[in-house]
């Protein structure tokens, strides 16, 4: 995984720091290590909630950690580095009396991982016991402009600034 800093793993929050502000310490999200922990954080969401995706963060520790969807990453991981960070959906599959996960992002503007994180959100969902894809189901490749200093999200492969049309590096940058 691509980290910004020598010796410091993961991913620094890299959005607004109003927001980051606004953090108070303790992570917000839900700390999900072993099957029954989902089970019991599952038990307590209603179906509608559950139809929904969640905010999720996978924090240096390794802890799949959850929120609700309009959560902030950075408050689901109490101002942390993450190793990854994004929005993910279950559902409960009748057939194999368990639940999966069925869509997962890296979609975080606010640590803006990159889909090289995956396999940290493959451990910690395995951990949790829940089937899942082999990779996020819609990755997202942040970069940030070497001239104008903006967030972009490459999109179809085309390595252009939204803002200024300036070429994007190839690796990631968002932090550097």
């Amino acid at each position: 995984m691509s980290t910004p800093k020598a010796g410091q793993p993961g991913y620094r929050y890299v959005g607004p720091e109003h927001v980051r502000a606004a953090v108070r310490g303790a992570a917000a999200g839900t700390p999900v290590r072993t099957p029954a922990d989902f089970a019991r954080w599952a038990a307590d969401r209603s179906p509608g909630e559950l139809a929904e995706p969640f905010t999720f963060v996978i924090g240096t520790d390794g802890i799949l950690r959850l929120a609700p969807r309009r959560s902030e990453h950075v408050a689901c991981a109490g101002g942390h580095r993450v190793l990854s960070a994004g929005e993910i959906g279950f559902r409960f599959r009748a057939e194999a009396g368990r639940w999966a996960v069925h869509e997962v992002s890296n979609q975080s503007t606010g640590y803006c991982p990159d889909p090289v994180s995956w396999p940290a959100v493959a451990r910690a969902l395995d951990a949790a016991g829940l089937d899942r894809p082999n990779g996020f189901t819609h990755g997202i490749v942040f970069r940030r402009c070497p001239a104008c200093r903006e967030h972009s999200i490459v999109r179809d492969s085309h390595f252009a600034c939204v803002f200024c049309d300036t070429d994007l590096p190839r690796h990631w940058n968002v932090d550097l």
